[in-house]
């Protein structure tokens, strides 16, 4: 089952098992089930301290536990953990053993000190980027507290669950039978929904934080580079995360990163995440900007007012918070999110294998999105709602030399139709004003990015589309407030871009700061 490379990487992983682990089997005679029998035999025979047995007891066919013999440390897989979900395979046999999980001290108390009765089972797909983190942060919380248990399902293996739950949208998350998340999630964000008086302990503890001397906001690109650069120059740094990496994440095939010829999003990100942690950067993790306060005169200081109520004091701020996917704007589409509305073709791609899909959106991630479908679905229909494409053109040449993809132009998506539980089509205007519909099981939104600035639109300059304004030196309409990246009026939303800007920014706050009057300097 496992090529030589990946023994050879399993091989080194073993050598930090701590205990003994048992892979222990629910097996059938299908092939799915050899497929699982092939993995876990090699793994075993990797390591003296791994032993295999088929004679497991689970509901699911084919299916795993890792326990921790003599214990009652276990997590669960139903399928086959390849693909994206490799690593969570790799990370729970090494947590089972005894091996800590990468989570700090405080979390785990307070994993360790919830109380209940806790089921979870995620639903994920090997081509998700986003399963591997909820996956991982359920099964290191399943492994730290008995009373969480945690089963990850492939959706692909288990069609007819799938089918009757109407998952269309991955990750998906149940807890004892009944719906309760949907989307990536961090440890952090699994706490607050369980342990609901966390976030105003969060609160409590980020509002004694020292006043920073530069505090970034947003810890994708812009934001990484923003806060290597800072703490590179001996200042004290703050970086306000909800996730590393931020669009990069949800991003397949990177070709065009100068020096590497080819990475993807979660390695990148996690690349991004590594470098920013070799720094003496004090990261806030988990945490989303809800208001700016700007300075009172200038070498005062700023503060961020989080959504969790906690007040941040910083001489200089860097925004970089980003974009994310525009919506449609249209009726249904909230109503069947994750129910054949979707905005990620890699993660909820397969979902919709041999069914017919649509997607809206004419530019280069649009097209992206139709040519990566139609090797897994039926047909797809793009709607362009101008008249022509906008994407390269070595992309619309390939778009176009698929036979089972039809473009409609001058197409305006109107409605979303669904019959209460998922999508069954689709309704668009075509440029006389005609109304026409389309039968579908999903619609992909590939409709460009909307900025991250909503909360700053009372405080700081924007342009008619919801961008910072920024100067040549990533300078804001406020003193001491920089931005950089994806949330901004540059040019060319590009990662390599939003890393210079990240830079740049940081610079020019530090620029900022040397130039403050020496009792400003040390204010705070």
């Amino acid at each position: 089952m496992l090529q030589d490379d990946l023994k050879t990487q399993m091989r080194a992983y073993m050598e930090y098992l701590r205990d003994a682990v048992v892979l222990e089997a629910t097996l059938g005679t299908d092939d799915r089930s050899n497929e699982v029998r092939g993995l876990l035999e090699d793994i075993a025979s990797l390591s003296p301290k791994v032993t295999f047995s088929d004679k497991g007891h689970g509901t699911r066919i084919p299916s795993f536990v890792i326990r921790r013999p003599g214990t009652d440390v276990q997590v669960c897989f139903a399928g086959l953990p390849m693909g994206h979900e490799f690593t969570s395979l790799v990370l729970a046999l090494l947590q089972v053993s005894g091996h800590p999980p990468k989570i700090e001290a405080d979390v785990v108390a307070q994993i360790r000190a919830l109380d209940g009765d806790y089921h979870f089972e995620t639903y994920f797909s090997q081509s998700c980027q986003n399963c591997p983190d909820v996956v991982q942060a359920l099964n290191a919380m399943s492994v730290l507290n008995p009373k969480i248990h945690h089963t990850a399902i492939d959706g692909a293996d288990f069609q007819d669950e799938v089918e009757r739950l109407g998952i269309r949208s991955v990750p998906q998350v149940y807890l004892n039978g009944e719906p309760f998340a949907s989307g990536r999630m961090e440890v952090a964000d699994i706490l607050a929904r369980l342990d609901t008086a966390s976030v105003a302990r969060s609160a409590e503890t980020l509002n004694d934080l020292a006043p920073f001397d530069v505090l970034v906001l947003g810890a994708g690109p812009a934001g990484d580079a923003a806060a290597i650069y800072a703490a590179r120059k001996g200042l004290r740094t703050g970086l306000v995360a909800e996730r590393f990496g931020g669009q990069v994440m949800d991003t397949a095939g990177i070709e065009n990163f100068i020096s590497v010829p080819e990475t993807d999003g979660p390695k990148l990100s996690a690349a991004l995440e590594a470098h920013v942690r070799q720094y003496d950067v004090q990261i806030i993790a988990s945490q989303l900007a809800a208001k700016l306060i700007p300075a009172a005169e200038t070498g005062g200081l700023h503060q961020i007012v989080l959504e969790s109520g906690a007040t941040l004091r910083s001489k200089t701020v860097i925004i970089a918070t980003g974009a994310r996917w525009r919506h449609l704007g249209v009726p249904g589409e909230d109503e069947y999110r994750t129910k054949g509305v979707a905005y990620c073709p890699h993660c909820d791609g397969p979902f919709y294998k041999g069914r017919p899909v649509v997607v809206t959106g004419g530019g280069n991630s649009g097209v992206e999105a139709a040519i990566d479908l139609a090797g897994i679905v039926s047909h797809v229909t793009l709607l362009q709602r101008g008249a022509h494409l906008k994407a390269d053109k070595v992309l619309q040449d390939r778009l176009l030399s698929l036979p089972n993809v039809t473009v409609l132009t001058n197409a305006l998506t109107t409605k979303i139709e669904g019959d209460g539980k998922e999508v069954t089509g689709l309704t668009y205007s075509d440029g006389d004003g005609g109304l026409h519909q389309i039968k579908t099981d999903g619609v992909f939104v590939q409709i460009g990015l909307l900025p991250n600035t909503e909360w700053l639109k009372d405080t700081l300059k924007l342009s008619p589309y919801g961008e910072i304004v920024i100067d040549d030196h990533c300078g804001t309409s406020v003193p001491g407030v920089f931005a950089a990246g994806d949330a901004t009026t540059v040019p060319y939303k590009q990662i390599v871009i939003a890393m210079g800007e990240g830079a740049k920014a940081s610079l020019s706050a530090f620029d900022y700061l040397i130039r403050l009057p020496i009792n400003a300097q040390t204010a705070g």
